[in-house]
């Protein structure tokens, strides 16, 4: 891969606004390297009402090798598709040749409109997202406050000590009930605080069947073996105190059988919580998720279902995030599937209900659905203003950086584990994964190492790797996130084995301490306007080696990532003479050890490092 290409990324050094309004124009610019070619015209070419308009662009600056390209396009539909489209004149006799660039890369040939760019109508995701790190928090096994020993194990659970080793498999996986607390979270705050946490995102809190509480028994209030309602009150205030925002978890697809709504159902056939799943003709059998019968799911096509989950003066969408509980946003869980089923297909209108609902409660609220696969048809900001998927992201790192003897549960496929990448296989996956998103809905996607549902990435990886990955989480575009235990190294092969207790006061039970990388980490992205407000480009994917840079008129931010011991010329990484420079100073964040000189790096493997560059001039 070519370091330097024709570049534009839909952030705003590129566009002119993000989120114009129908019938206005909106500018475009293309920067266009002197060293790959002189381009003798552009031009940018737009869907309108799904036909192609071509406007043409006109060079505005030169600087730093670069030439600035701009053009203007009328913003007709809410959703905007565009590419540009380069022509480089013809050398002894020779034609032209024309080369295409959309959101997944540089084509010498025509392509889908599937992977253009696009600028949307959507409302995007509250500014505080851009450079927020989100800190994920199973409840049940988080912290136990002094209250917990007070509790009675609930006759759906098994008593467990901290230390209990935790189950993957077998009947008592949902069973096992350690009783950790809202509470207790609470107590912790200042410890996230110290790692730099924005975000803390719980999954559920409702009362349930399980340990992981996706069974919901009722949606309108607290697990009081979680402490109950006022214990949520608490942590959100003790949240907010500290400038950090609470984002809850919501399982808009399915209820648990023992949810007041489905016990109503079954009982009386000809009750209105009956429309809110889907019975078979007599009402003895009913759809659930996956066939799991605990799981009752829940149709949208229901108008009384949508005003108790939605619309209604207290619904549960609307009860959670007023007072006095003020949640700062949700999570829904299967995002994917919630209104789907067989032919029915309303999943974009039930998202959007939801959104609309969040926002008119607080316009400052984040809307993020679970995607487990290829998020980019269904995540287009109208409705989810992100998504929480692996494809375009923890699924290729994995494989990047993968164990190749580990033997973990990879997103369900027949594998068994992941199987070995190169670079470049990386970065044609995540481009691939990613380019139907919009820039604001690209921000606001988390970029997860593994969650709850997933293997440990200290189970998956090479040893090193897991730091790797966490500094790019930190520095692509999209949020970072921390599943609770990453910061101390835990271990587990399967989603369910991965949710150990959390060793506060167990320095045995700490396999690798990486909580100075990650405060690191979390304070480089949280003072640098690269990462914030500026755009990124795509530098090497070569075997072994990964680079990128956030850039922005202030700083940029020079990200090399390495599996294995590398070397890598300056010139590869196209650099201009201020960069390559910069390159001779000590790295802003590292891991691992590094020789450089005038022309190379010489970087030791698995390690990451990360340079503060000279910002990019912008003509005005």
């Amino acid at each position: 891969m070519a370091a330097n290409q024709p570049h534009h990324d839909g952030s705003a050094l590129y566009v002119g606004s993000s989120t114009p309004k129908l019938g206005e124009r909106c500018t475009l610019r293309l920067r266009v390297p002197q060293d790959w070619g002189t381009a003798s015209r552009v031009w940018v070419r737009s869907v309108q009402d799904a036909e192609p308009r071509y406007d043409e662009a006109k060079v505005v600056g030169t600087d730093g090798g670069w030439t600035w390209w701009e053009a203007s396009m009328l913003h007709v539909n809410p959703v905007a598709l565009y590419r540009f489209l380069i022509e480089i004149a013809g050398t002894d006799g020779e034609g032209a040749s024309y080369w295409n660039l959309n959101n997944a890369g540089l084509h010498d040939r025509d392509t889908s409109d599937v992977n253009d760019f696009r600028i949307t109508t959507a409302i995007a995701a509250p500014e505080w997202s851009r450079e927020s790190v989100m800190y994920q928090v199973f409840p049940d096994r988080f912290a136990r406050s002094e209250h917990a020993a007070e509790r009675e194990t609930p006759e759906w659970g098994v008593a467990c000590e901290w230390d209990t080793p935790v189950q993957g498999r077998g009947a008592d996986v949902a069973r096992q009930f350690y009783g950790g607390d809202l509470d207790g979270a609470t107590g912790k705050l200042d410890e996230l605080l110290a790692l730099g946490v924005d975000i803390v995102y719980l999954t559920p809190f409702f009362p349930a069947r399980s340990n992981h509480r996706y069974d919901a028994s009722t949606f309108m209030e607290v697990d009081p073996l979680l402490g109950g309602d006022e214990a949520l009150i608490r942590l959100v205030e003790a949240a907010h105190a500290r400038g950090m925002k609470v984002m809850g978890d919501l399982t808009a697809n399915h209820t648990g059988d023992a949810h007041e709504w489905f016990t109503r159902a079954q009982a009386e056939p000809a009750s209105v919580e009956a429309g809110f799943f889907y019975f078979n003709e007599d009402h003895s059998d009913y759809e659930s998720w996956w066939g799991v019968k605990s799981l009752p799911k829940l149709n949208w096509a229901s108008p009384a279902l949508r005003e108790a989950f939605v619309t209604g003066e207290d619904s549960v969408v609307a009860h959670w995030l007023k007072a006095p509980f003020n949640l700062d946003g949700w999570r829904i869980d299967v995002g994917n599937m919630t209104g789907r089923l067989g032919a029915q297909n309303i999943n974009k209108e039930v998202a959007a209900l939801i959104q609309e609902r969040i926002l008119e409660i607080n316009p400052d609220a984040l809307l993020l659905g679970e995607e487990t696969s290829d998020a980019g048809a269904d995540v287009d900001g109208f409705g989810w203003q992100g998504a929480m998927t692996y494809s375009n992201f923890t699924r290729p790192i994995w494989q990047w950086l993968g164990d190749p003897n580990a033997r973990v549960d990879f997103f369900g496929t027949p594998l068994p584990g992941p199987n070995k990448v190169s670079a470049d296989v990386v970065l044609a996956t995540h481009k691939d994964l990613s380019s139907a998103f919009s820039w604001p809905v690209r921000n606001a996607t988390m970029n997860a190492l593994n969650t709850h549902d997933t293997a440990r990435a200290a189970s998956v990886m090479i040893p090193g790797g897991p730091v790797v990955a966490a500094a790019m989480s930190m520095l692509l575009p999209g949020i970072p996130v921390i599943f609770a235990g990453d910061e101390f190294g835990l271990e587990g092969d399967v989603g369910e084995a991965s949710r150990t207790p959390i060793p506060w006061d167990e320095p045995e039970r700490i396999v690798t301490d990486l909580r100075a990388s990650y405060a690191a980490l979390a304070a480089l992205r949280h003072e640098s306007p690269a990462v914030s407000e500026g755009g990124m480009r795509w530098l090497m994917a070569d075997g072994d080696v990964l680079a990128f840079v956030r850039e922005s008129p202030e700083e940029s931010l020079l990200l090399i990532a390495t599996r294995a011991a590398a070397k890598v010329s300056v010139e590869q990484l196209g650099l201009d003479a201020g960069s390559s420079d910069a390159l001779r100073a000590a790295p802003a964040f590292s891991v691992g050890e590094f020789t450089s000189s005038a022309t190379e790096l010489a970087l030791s493997g698995p390690g990451v490092y990360v340079w503060r560059l000279p910002g990019i001039s912008v003509p005005d």
